[in-house]
This record gives C-alpha cells, sequence and structure tokens, in this order.
C-alpha cells in the first residue's frame, strides 16, 4: 500500500467531504499511474488546508473524459451533468493532454 497526496478546490473537496463525490477524475499521468486499488490518497482542500484520508477501491481508465462521463454516472463525480462536468474539467486538462495520457477515475472511500 502507497500514500499518495492530491490537492482540490473547496467545491470538490467537500463533495468528497459529504460522500456526494467517489471518483476522482484526472489525467493518466506518470504521478496517477503509481495508484493502485488499496492505496490512500490524502486530499488537501487548497483554501483552508483541511485534509482528508481515502481509500482506492477502484481504478477506471478512459481515453479522455468526455468518454467516461459518458459511461459513468455524473453524480459519483460530483456533478449534475456530463455536459457541467467536461466544463469543469476542460478548465484543467486541454483535450490535447487527455489525449496523450488518458484519463482515470478514482474511484475512493472515506477513511475515518
Amino acid at each position: 500500500m502507497k500514500s499518495h497526496y492530491l490537492k482540490l478546490a473547496s467545491e470538490p473537496f467537500e463533495a468528497i467531504k459529504s460522500g456526494q463525490k467517489i471518483i476522482e477524475s484526472r489525467l493518466y499521468d506518470e504521478k496517477r499511474r503509481e495508484i493502485e486499488i488499496g492505496d490512500e490518497i490524502e486530499f488537501t482542500n487548497r483554501d483552508s488546508g483541511e485534509n482528508l484520508l481515502t481509500e482506492v477501491v477502484g481504478l477506471h481508465r478512459y481515453r479522455n473524459f468526455e468518454t467516461m462521463f459518458e459511461r459513468m454516472e455524473p453524480a459519483k463525480f460530483g456533478g449534475e451533468s456530463k455536459e457541467w462536468l467536461l466544463n469543469q474539467i476542460s478548465e484543467f486538462y486541454p483535450k490535447q493532454e487527455q489525449e496523450k495520457f488518458g484519463v482515470i477515475g478514482i474511484e475512493i472511500i472515506l477513511k475515518v
């Protein structure tokens, strides 16, 4: 088991904390390729510095976010629709990076 550390804006952080968001979406780059089921991820709220400890219970790899959000329920990502999620994620990850690395949905549960 490894430990990983990721930062989040307040809105997705609070959605994980409340249990509304159970999948964190990221590029499947070198850093994320190290994540395995059973690993821990500590999320830090960029604004408050608050931390949440989670355990990885699933990994969902796709070519791009559009395909991932079409095939999985938007609510699991803390979103209301595929379009809303794509709008949010496009601020962080351009299409060319998605095509280069692929994407991953990291399914998590809170550790108490």
